[in-house]
């Protein structure tokens, strides 16, 4: 974590984006930040700070096929706020936040950077064929790189801010 913290010591640069589809899962972001109520201050502030901006900054949605490709596609997305294509643009990490309505799964994937989660609200993480773990809020999520992994929402909606460095990047 504190080669995250590192890296966002220097500024990237700021960008404006046009306002994209707002995604239909953002009806779920109140709800998911209400679950901060009780957790530690820092962890509420980010999710309020996060809350203010989640119009401002650009949402994507990964595809994925299959007999729930429909339902996974209305209840998530990501969006990047540092990074390539991020409202703040740098190449050398990529900061996000993953939003799922309640009942979603994230499918399996995997890719080559190392990947952190903090974890904002209830959910579920599995790697490989393991078992399905709960790191709680303000848990911690590591996915090595080339892990198989996966995440899951229950009954509340899912949210997690994410780090990863860039393939390219040193």
């Amino acid at each position: 974590m504190s080669g995250v913290v590192a890296l966002l010591a220097d500024p990237g640069v700021p960008t404006c984006h046009e306002a994209g589809a707002r995604p239909e899962v953002l009806c779920h972001l109140n709800a998911a930040v209400a679950g901060l109520e009780d957790a530690s201050p820092d962890l509420c502030r980010l999710g309020a700070a996060f809350a203010v901006i989640a119009s401002m900054v650009p949402w994507s949605k990964r595809p994925h096929v299959g007999p729930d490709a429909e339902r996974f596609a209305a209840g998530h997305a990501n969006a990047i706020i540092m990074g390539p294509r991020g409202a703040e643009v740098r190449d050398d990490i990529v900061l996000g936040v993953s939003l799922m309505a309640p009942h979603i799964r994230y499918p399996d994937h995997s890719h080559p950077p190392d990947e952190l989660y903090l974890v904002l609200s209830e959910g579920e993480w599995r790697q490989g064929d393991g078992t399905w773990m709960r790191p709680g809020i303000g848990g911690t999520v590591r996915n090595p790189p080339g892990a198989v992994h996966a995440m899951r929402a229950g009954a509340r909606p899912l949210l997690a801010v994410w780090a990863l460095r860039p393939a390219f990047a040193g």
